[in-house]
């Protein structure tokens, strides 16, 4: 039997783009060289967001980050800002660590841990040789603060607080993976999270048991749990662990136009939102910026909505967040159903989360995790009982052949039909075929035996 590795990455931001987004090019060569840029350029250059107007003659020009972050506009996020900006709540980023350097995280991060066993205890000394910096790239689009009242890099919500819970991925961490998650779900969940935001993924469907308990807890505690989708252009076709498990609400990525990303995004039947997942801003834990691409920055987005929605109707329990989330989304235009298996429920739409009216739910429209569980996960054995008798012996059954890839507990595979429903159906073809030829013997015999009779 073959043995498949698992394999985990960040779901995003391993290739960190410079192409494109010239305002923001042009804003990080005037803060990497020192020269200003002139508003005539950077009012030529940034494309005109949806729903912004114009600026009025003698007007300031819009900081030339801010006006890199189409999303702010595009996606309702400065429409929801009229209403609040997530004050009270509590984002826990399980990364790579959210950097300590960045006057965009002061006054942001309210604690944080290492579950790695590389990491500080503060989980503030981002951990990684190679992604070290997604953690911060992730938080800055949840909850970053800028720089100022109308300058640098700011977050959905900029007024939440950050948990900073930093994990390693890859074969150098000291802890498996599976135990940092559970390990770091449990521990944003005792320390208040609100909102739990998981930019990482796996290569397979399937998930720790340990996670069946680390997840249920967070469902009990009435946290959202954001994940996202994970990439295809980072080698995941499909969506993996955790963005599978019941209850969560999983991110796919879309380009600045709104269509499905081609690099950035997998697609399956768990998607719930999507959001960009392009041509992002991201501070680094040195202070620096950068454009990325991947759903680990389209995941922060939704989280940072969902921080908004709590803090607009605390008393909603984590269910109705996450159903006024998905029942607010916008049609994305090339969907063919709702959900869609590349879009979920469409386009998110902060300003409409927060403020629309949105009949209540009873359960959460992403699924429960303890029902899965239930169908899905087996009881532990019992003792056997003591035999009676002297057992008999039964040959051993044949060994069942070996999968060439690994199945979702979820659903049945595309060859379910080929391997189940078609044998079966011969099977009974079968059964009525034989049942026919006994009825037609039968008739044939009573035939002989009534001409015998009546020839006597």
């Amino acid at each position: 039997m073959v043995a498949r590795a698992l394999r985990v990455r960040p779901a995003g931001g391993s290739r960190v783009r410079r192409l494109g987004g010239a305002v923001l090019v042009a804003a990080l060569a005037a803060l990497l060289v020192g020269t200003a840029a002139t508003p005539s350029a950077v009012a030529s250059e940034a494309p005109a967001p949806a729903s912004a107007g114009s600026h009025s003659l003698g007007a300031p020009a819009e900081d030339p980050v801010r006006a890199a972050e189409y999303w702010l506009d595009d996606y309702g996020v400065r429409q929801a800002w009229q209403t609040t900006r997530g004050s009270g709540v509590r984002i826990a980023i399980i990364d790579t660590g959210i950097g300590k350097g960045p006057v965009e995280f002061e006054g942001a991060v309210a604690g944080g841990t290492d579950v790695s066993g590389q990491g500080t205890p503060d989980g503030r000394t981002p951990v990684g040789a190679v992604d070290s910096n997604h953690g911060s790239w992730v938080a800055s689009l949840a909850a970053g603060r800028g720089t100022g009242p109308d300058t640098g890099m700011i977050g959905v919500a900029p007024e939440a607080q950050l948990l900073s819970v930093s994990v390693g991925f890859g074969s150098g961490a000291q802890v498996p993976f599976t135990q940092q998650i559970a390990e770091g779900m449990r521990w944003a969940v005792d320390n208040g999270a609100d909102v739990i935001n998981l930019s990482l993924t796996t290569n397979t469907p399937d998930w720790d048991e340990s996670w069946d308990e680390a997840f249920l807890y967070a469902f009990e505690h009435d946290v959202v749990v954001v994940v996202a989708a994970g990439n295809r252009g980072s080698g995941t076709t499909r969506v993996g662990a955790p963005a599978t498990i019941p209850g969560v609400l999983t991110v796919a990525g879309v380009d600045p136009e709104g269509n499905a990303s081609l690099e950035a995004s997998t697609q399956g039947i768990t998607i719930g939102v999507s959001a960009p997942s392009e041509d992002l801003v991201g501070v680094s834990a040195d202070g620096s910026l950068v454009l990325w691409n991947g759903t680990s920055g389209a995941a922060p987005i939704v989280a940072g909505i969902a921080a908004l929605v709590r803090a607009a109707h605390p008393d909603l329990d984590a269910a109705n967040v996450i159903n006024r989330i998905i029942q607010t989304a916008r049609p994305a235009g090339a969907a063919t159903a709702v959900p869609d298996p590349l879009y979920g429920y469409g386009l998110v739409d902060a300003g409409a989360a927060v403020s629309a009216s949105v009949p209540s739910v009873s359960e959460n429209p992403m699924g429960s995790l303890e029902d899965w569980i239930r169908v899905y996960r087996r009881a532990p054995a019992g003792p056997a009982p003591e035999p009676t008798a002297t057992p008999i012996a039964v040959e051993p059954l044949p060994q069942a052949d070996v999968p060439t890839r690994p199945g979702s507990p979820l659903l049945p595979s595309e060859n379910s039909l080929l391997y189940g429903s078609l044998p079966l159906g011969a099977a009974t073809v079968a059964a009525i075929l034989v049942a026919l030829g006994v009825t037609a013997a039968v008739r044939r015999i009573r035939m002989a035996r009534d001409s015998r009779t009546s020839s006597r």
